[in-house]
C-alpha cells in the first residue's frame, strides 16, 4: 500500500504490517492523511473494515469525527472517542 511517508515519521514504514496494525494506519490516516491516502486505505481494507477500527479509536478531532460520522452513516455516541472523557480537562486556567 503506497500512503504518505510523513504519516509513519516515527516507525520504518517497510516494518508495518498492514494487517496487525490496522488501527493505527487507518487512524494516522483518517486523522492526517491526504485524499489519495483515504483512497489507498478504503481499496486495501474496505469501507466495513475502516468503519469497525474508526469506531473504536480513543481519540479523534472534531473535524475528523464529523466526517466519518457523514461517511458511515453512524451518530457520533456511536464512536469511542465521543464517549470517553480526557483524563485532563483542562490544562491552564487563565
Amino acid at each position: 500500500m503506497k500512503l504518505s511517508p510523513y504519516l509513519f515519521w516515527d516507525t520504518n514504514p517497510e516494518n508495518i504490517d498492514y494487517e496487525k496494525h490496522a488501527r493505527q494506519v487507518i487512524e494516522r490516516v483518517v486523522t492526517r492523511g491526504t485524499i489519495a491516502d483515504w483512497f489507498s486505505i478504503k481499496a486495501f481494507y474496505g469501507l466495513d473494515r475502516i468503519q469497525e477500527e474508526v469506531v473504536k479509536i480513543r481519540s479523534l478531532d472534531k473535524l475528523t469525527l464529523n466526517f466519518l460520522s457523514v461517511i458511515f452513516h453512524l451518530p457520533k455516541s456511536a464512536f469511542r472517542c465521543y464517549n470517553t472523557e480526557p483524563s485532563i480537562q483542562k490544562l491552564w486556567n487563565y
